[in-house]
């Protein structure tokens, strides 16, 4: 049994390995069409099909109660493989079409990564 447990963290360690988050805090202006805001998101959605090591997309709307989102309405919430995965993303002519329906819709944005 010894031997499994230490395999089974040997795994766990390797996919851990490298991994990156990349968090989106997006500000939509008042004027963003709700159907583009819903097209980008399935733009989002969308990208571990269409990108080599993005490994999932979450889309998210604030509903926190605290009221501290400082008119921050939405997020997205992406994992990269690891640094060869997020650098075949920025480039990408997927990331390049996401932003091209991005741009017009949005006020600010915080773009926070790191790595897991």
């Amino acid at each position: 049994m010894k031997n499994v447990t230490i395999t089974l963290t040997n795994i766990l360690l390797t996919i851990g390995s490298g991994v990156i988050r990349h968090i989106l805090l997006i500000k939509f202006k008042e004027t963003a069409p709700q159907q583009e805001i819903e097209k980008l998101e399935g733009l989002f959605i969308d990208m571990p099909d269409k990108v080599e090591g993005v490994v999932s997309v979450e889309w998210g709307i604030n509903d926190s109660p605290e009221n501290k989102n400082k008119d921050y309405t939405h997020t997205v919430f992406m994992t990269f493989a690891d640094e060869a995965g997020r650098q075949n993303y920025l480039p990408h002519p997927e990331h390049n079409a996401l932003k091209q329906v991005f741009r017009p819709l949005l006020e600010d944005i915080i773009v926070f990564d790191y790595q897991v």
